[in-house]
């Protein structure tokens, strides 16, 4: 149901885009969250968006640097990366709810219902 695309290798500095494509009908009633997963660590959270794309909340390591955003009528939702660092390096992971919630539980991995297959990043110095 959740489609991951964009990922691959960048050097310090660089920038990519994440992009996310939900299947269905509903994805406007959707809260959408980015999570990644570095080599031999946990999953964390990135950042996630409400419903209309009016909420927006992310993680202290990414902000300023990092920008989600939606478009519902692609069923998309986005990550651009800018000033990306080595410790950026992940597999990246899109998520979504059913329905929305408060902005700082958008932040915990046990609020949401679906979960992508992931897409890795790789930021080399």
């Amino acid at each position: 149901q959740l489609q991951a695309s964009g990922g691959g290798s960048v050097q310090t500095g660089g920038s990519l885009r994440l992009s996310c494509e939900a299947s269905g009908r509903s994805f406007n009633s959707y809260t959408m969250g980015w999570f990644r997963q570095a080599p031999g660590k946990g999953r964390e959270f990135v950042t996630a968006v409400s419903r209309s794309g009016l909420r927006t909340i992310y993680a202290d390591s990414v902000k300023g640097r990092f920008t989600i955003s939606r478009d519902n009528a692609k069923n998309t939702v986005m990550l651009q990366m800018s000033s990306l660092q080595p410790e950026d390096t992940a597999v990246y992971y899109c998520a979504f709810r059913y329905g929305e919630v408060v902005v700082s539980a958008m932040r915990r991995e046990s609020e949401y219902h679906v979960w992508g297959q992931g897409t890795l990043v790789t930021v080399s110095s």
